[in-house]
């Protein structure tokens, strides 16, 4: 028949005989998807022909009915639910077909999209989002001429640089006519032979592209045929104006371009291959930042659709030119590697915000810390404390909140260390892990539907993890702990007026249920500054309305003693776009915090919020080690688009900083070392 004609030439020998013996009874739709996006191999192996059908292979959870049964109407092939997954490549993170003890689904039935929870059963897992399938690589642009094989050539442009009149009177740039624009090296080698269609393309687009001035803009696709060979398309991205001292593109104009790269290959259908030609000040680094905003652009999150909807689906490969040839192929492959594994922190990140809490909770939340770890290599290791161990370390803030989960406490700790053991600093990451908050007995009456954010602290945290475990940077052993549960009301919740015992022995007077996190957060925090004994501490959380009161949507809030810390954070705030901004930690709002029978309380007065609740958590912390405590709120969700992935790539530089600036000052090379370190801190 027609699907017949249209998927056989794309199949090889091997490919093409489990089509024809399972076509009988799979769904055409899923036996293409399990044909085209594996190796015949992956397949092939779970399955056996005898005479004219596949037997049951018991481990791949596919069960292939006898052929005196598959001329039935009823007859069906039956996957588990993890097989479902596997195939499209969520579950483990690996793709493939993986083994399960869960009941099979009829796919001749009304199918379920996702693994949920029973009326008696949590769910136990949570499947990933794979990674998108188009291949990013870096072509030596003095060797290859771009747009020899492509369906789609972008070529990156600077603007001319603006001069000082010009940025004074930046408020009348709509009103200027614009020159033609001009085009050098390779790019003008192009237009050339194109006869002139590049700078015909920047002049019908003048007064919105504006010859490249805003980074990220871009012109609309032209289609060009040259004689001999099929037509394709073109387009010229922005770089902003070129400033003429600087001698990379700043970070935010690449990542801007790395998105756009992504927007393009989505827009333009049937573009089954990109090329983009980029200038000579592209580096190293500046390849990481385009390949990690391209993987992010891509994210595309399907678990619970019936309809999938990916991103630039008809894209395979995109192919970056750098002018000059100033690459080479082994640095720019590691650093387009390192940019995708950022990318897939980023996309766990989201992944977990996503979840609904039929999915997510905080066994599954510890299921998929012990995936992190099991695809690090061996450079992580996971431990998931229950409850005995917590309650033998008193944790009882932690414990408080937890009695109200509908399952188990998980105290989860992640712990990275360098591939070679050499370890020049310890340092600890805490995020916060309430899956879903209602608020408990003080309960909230409004945006609760958005309270599964609330583990995006928690979210960042393991992103990150993933990330390290994917990068392995040296020098630094980093200990990702989330205290995981869920803020719920039943008739063993914590209610007002509870004083419960934190594991450093302080007292915490409840006067309110819905400032839970800081609870969890407590015994967290002194877990990794006794137990793990990290030299320097920062912690995620989405502590508070009040942060989003004082710094909108888009940015996080530092409060910190320590100046060198900020300095830290605020040189990776720039780099990573996780914008941030430190707050002031007023020592005299700590009135706010006593309790006329406790310690002190979890609540302080109607005004100064997000600083009150950040003086609560340095009680829990050595005075004389640096800790940052950090409120995502805001950032860490957008009303359009969902789960942001914020905090994963500021995490992840913090900590990758930590082993360089540590081996730095180890060195014995002192006026070497000054010199580097200090750049180091300005980049």
């Amino acid at each position: 028949n027609n699907s017949d004609k249209d998927l056989i030439p794309a199949l090889d020998e091997d490919k093409l005989k489990i089509y024809m013996i399972m076509k009988i009874s799979v769904p055409p739709a899923l036996l293409s998807s399990i044909l085209l996006r594996g190796s015949a191999s992956t397949y092939a192996s779970a399955f056996t022909t005898l005479g004219s059908r596949p037997s049951s292979i018991a481990q791949s959870g596919i069960v292939v009915p006898s052929s005196s049964s598959s001329s039935s109407s009823s007859s069906a092939v039956s996957f588990s639910s993890s097989t479902i997954s596997g195939i499209r490549g969520g579950g483990g993170g690996g793709g493939g077909i993986s083994s399960s003890s869960s009941s099979s689904l009829n796919m001749s039935s009304k199918k379920e999209p996702f693994n949920t929870w029973t009326f008696d059963r949590h769910c136990e897992t949570m499947d990933w989002t794979p990674a998108p399938r188009a291949e990013l690589v870096a072509v030596d642009a003095a060797s290859s001429q771009p747009g020899d094989d492509a369906d789609l050539v972008i070529v990156a442009v600077f603007a001319p640089p603006k001069d000082e009149d010009e940025e004074e009177d930046g408020d009348d740039d709509d009103e200027k006519e614009i020159d033609p624009i001009v085009l050098t090296g390779r790019a003008k080698e192009l237009d050339d032979a194109l006869g002139g269609a590049l700078t015909e393309l920047a002049a019908e687009n003048s007064k919105a592209f504006r010859n490249g001035g805003s980074a990220g803009s871009s012109t609309p696709a032209t289609r060009v045929a040259m004689e001999g060979s099929k037509a394709r398309r073109y387009m010229l991205l922005g770089l902003g104006a070129e400033e003429k001292d600087e001698e990379e593109v700043e970070s935010s104009t690449i990542a801007k371009v790395g998105a756009a790269v992504a927007a393009a290959c989505h827009d333009q259908k049937r573009a089954e291959s990109c090329d983009v030609l980029l200038p000579s000040k592209i580096t190293a680094s500046s390849l990481e930042d385009l390949s990690t905003a391209f993987y992010s652009d891509l994210y595309a999150d399907n678990r619970y659709r019936k309809r999938v909807e990916l991103k630039a689906e008809d894209t395979k490969s995109v192919k970056l030119f750098v002018e000059g040839g100033v690459l080479s192929d082994e640095d720019a492959a590691s650093s387009i590697a390192t940019g995708a594994a950022l990318a897939s922190g980023c996309s766990l990140t989201k992944d977990i915000v996503n979840a609904p809490h039929n999915v997510l909770n905080s066994e599954s939340l510890a299921d998929t810390a012990r995936r992190i770890a099991a695809e690090s290599g061996g450079s992580i290791v996971c431990e998931v404390l229950g409850k005995d161990e917590c309650e033998a370390r008193g944790m009882g803030a932690y414990l408080g909140v937890a009695r109200g989960s509908e399952t188990q406490p998980q105290f989860i700790h992640l712990t990275y260390r360098p591939t070679d053991g050499d370890v020049k600093k310890r340092v600890g990451i805490v995020g916060k892990g309430l899956l879903f908050d209602t608020g408990g007995y003080n309960i909230k009456t409004g945006m609760m539907e958005l309270m599964k954010f609330d583990c995006g602290g928690a979210a960042a945290v393991l992103g990150a993890a993933r990330a390290i475990g994917a990068t392995k940077p040296d020098g630094v052993e980093a200990h990702f702990v989330v205290a995981a549960c869920e803020n719920m009301i039943n008739d063993r919740a914590v209610v007002p007026s509870d004083i419960l015992t934190a594991s450093n022995g302080k007292t915490i007077e409840v006067l309110n249920t819905d400032a839970e996190g800081r609870l969890t957060l407590a015994d967290a925090l002194v877990f990794v500054d006794e137990e793990c004994e990290c030299e320097s501490i920062i912690e995620l959380s989405t502590l508070t309305g009040a942060c989003m009161v004082s710094l909108g949507k888009k940015i996080c809030g530092v409060w910190t003693d320590d100046d060198d810390l900020a300095k830290d954070l605020e040189g990776v705030s720039k780099v990573t776009g996780d914008k941030s901004w430190r707050m002031p930690l007023e020592k005299e709002y700590k009135e706010l915090l006593k309790s006329k029978i406790a310690d002190m309380t979890n609540l302080g007065g109607p005004y100064g919020g997000a600083i009150t609740a950040g003086l609560f958590l340095t009680e829990f912390v050595n005075k004389k080690k640096p800790f940052a405590h950090i409120d995502i709120a805001g950032p860490v969700w957008d009303d359009k688009a969902g789960a942001t992935g914020f905090g994963a790539k500021l995490v992840t530089e913090w900590v990758r900083r930590q082993g360089l600036e540590s081996r730095l000052r180890d060195s014995s090379d002192k006026d070497r070392v000054n010199d580097v370190y200090m750049k180091a801190r300005e980049w």
